[in-house]
């Protein structure tokens, strides 16, 4: 008996290339496209160990948890490491980003996270990318967040590796990943001897052996279902606008602080304009206590408490891919109400009010 997601025929190299291009589109760039197929840690951990090595010095900007990730895998290939950590309830401005540029001049590599759907904040990337790329160091970008649930534009910011999943806000699987790589890029991770060859850490063997190629074979048999996933997301972003996915998100993000603040809640990132748009968190005491509650009134609402030492005081509402809708925001403030034994229906017509204002000024 055939099966259709089993039972499928290999992926072509030229259905593969329209993949690539795919994302490219997406990303509104004109540099190279590497498809990844595994969680975007992959290309993440890929582009570090393919541009750090023993000499290099590095800023490590610190918003969230994945941050401290980075640090530890720049300073695993030997690179000199300058932490630049803010608190996760706010996001780190350019004129940090500049000041330590200009104490540590021999910086030439920098990570950033863009949005951390961990801790609910996000980055102003162009005001830094500007930083960075007037420094002349090499920019390195987690975008796995807000790749199409807020603008994105790493050619025009001066974002060298710009890695994206597609498990958050458009709505596919975590198996999926790619990075956009500029031509600066290419030319550090080829003067690397460190850089991983031969691996599936490796970028460089895409860049020699499938793009320099001419993308006419392909470096292995790809995980037909993951990428067929990845083009089914990219086709359902076409169909509906990236701008109107971006809005939609954005209207998400406004409901749910408006619903929250009307439970009395308090954000756990303080700035609206902070705030990333795909998911909201609350500052809340016994937040897994108060999780457990409101999913056992509502099994689907999209709700978590928050990760490690932020378990029992943040409540994250995660409202992307499908969940930037009305029907999600209203189903997590419900179920939250009825965690507090408070009525939602002030918390309700507040995040619909919202939801209507920030579509109108869409």
């Amino acid at each position: 008996m055939t099966h259709p997601l089993l039972d499928l025929p290999p992926l072509t190299a030229e259905r593969f290339a329209t993949i690539e291009q795919g994302v490219a589109d997406l990303l509104r760039t004109r540099q190279d496209v590497v498809i990844t197929q595994g969680e975007a840690l992959l290309p993440l951990e890929g582009c570090i160990r393919s541009g750090a090595r023993p000499g290099s010095t590095a800023l490590n900007v610190v918003t969230g948890p994945y941050g401290t990730t980075f640090g530890n895998w720049l300073r695993d290939c030997g690179a000199s490491v300058v932490d630049l950590a803010v608190p996760f309830d706010t996001a780190v401005g350019a004129e940090a980003v500049a000041r330590a540029l200009e104490e540590h001049p021999e910086i030439d590599f920098v990570s950033l996270v863009h949005a951390e759907a961990a801790t609910g904040n996000t980055n102003p990337v162009a005001e830094i990318g500007e930083v960075v790329r007037a420094h002349g160091a090499l920019f390195m970008l987690d975008a796995v967040a807000s790749v199409a649930a807020e603008p994105l534009l790493p050619d025009a910011w001066g974002v060298d590796l710009c890695v994206i999943g597609a498990q958050k806000a458009m709505g596919g699987p975590a198996g999926v990943s790619a990075v956009s790589v500029s031509e600066r890029a290419w030319e550090r991770f080829a003067k690397n001897p460190a850089a991983p060859r031969r691996s599936y850490l490796s970028l460089l063997d895409w860049k020699e052996r499938w793009i320099d190629g001419g993308r006419r074979s392909l470096l292995h048999a790809p995980a037909q279902l993951e990428m067929l996933a990845l083009e089914a997301c990219l086709d359902r972003i076409a169909a509906e606008g990236l701008d109107a996915v971006t809005a939609r998100h954005a209207a998400a993000a406004a409901a749910t602080r408006a619903g929250a603040v009307a439970l009395g809640l308090a954000p756990y990132v303080g700035r609206p304009a902070e705030a990333a748009p795909v998911a909201t968190t609350l500052r809340v005491p016994d937040a897994s206590l108060v999780v457990a509650k409101a999913l056992a009134a509502d099994p689907s609402a999209p709700l978590a408490a928050g990760g490690g030492a932020l378990a029992g005081e943040m409540v994250r509402v995660n409202h992307y891919g499908p969940d930037a809708s009305q029907a999600a925001v209203r189903s997590a403030l419900t179920a939250l109400a009825a965690a507090l034994s408070a009525e939602p229906a002030e918390a309700v017509a507040a995040a619909e009010s919202a939801w209507q204002s920030s579509v109108q000024q869409a």
